[in-house]
């Protein structure tokens, strides 16, 4: 009998991602179940993460549990974002969700936009 490996998660949350995500489910206003997370084409880099509440699950969205957060993916995001940690991070100036991808490949230099080789047709 042939047993299937783990399928490896998509994306994992840093403490401080999974307790600011919860924060922020926690004072909606409206019945978000989860936060969507995938990629667009944009910037200057030529892609850019996005981030959105999610009132319901679309019939193919990837979902990742962690840390009692629940996280969608956007299908077309999943090979692109494979093996990322999300983080959150606050300094003097600023409080932001940080994406560690590590198909990652550049960025551009105001930090908006990402270069993305996805995960599959890395050698």
């Amino acid at each position: 009998m042939v047993t299937a490996r783990p399928r490896p998660k998509v994306i994992s949350l840093t403490d401080a991602a999974a307790s600011r995500v919860k924060e922020i489910m926690e004072t909606a206003k409206t019945n978000i179940i989860a936060v969507k997370v995938g990629v667009t084409n944009g910037g200057c880099a030529g892609m850019e993460y996005t981030m959105d509440y999610a009132t319901e699950k679309g019939p193919i969205d990837e979902v990742v549990e962690d840390k009692g957060v629940t996280i969608l993916i956007d299908p077309a995001a999943v090979l692109f974002l494979l093996g990322s940690t999300l983080d959150y991070k606050i300094d003097k100036l600023s409080a932001k969700f940080i994406f560690e991808n590590p198909n990652q490949t550049d960025a551009c230099g105001c930090g908006e936009s990402v270069s993305i080789t996805p995960a599959a047709s890395r050698g």
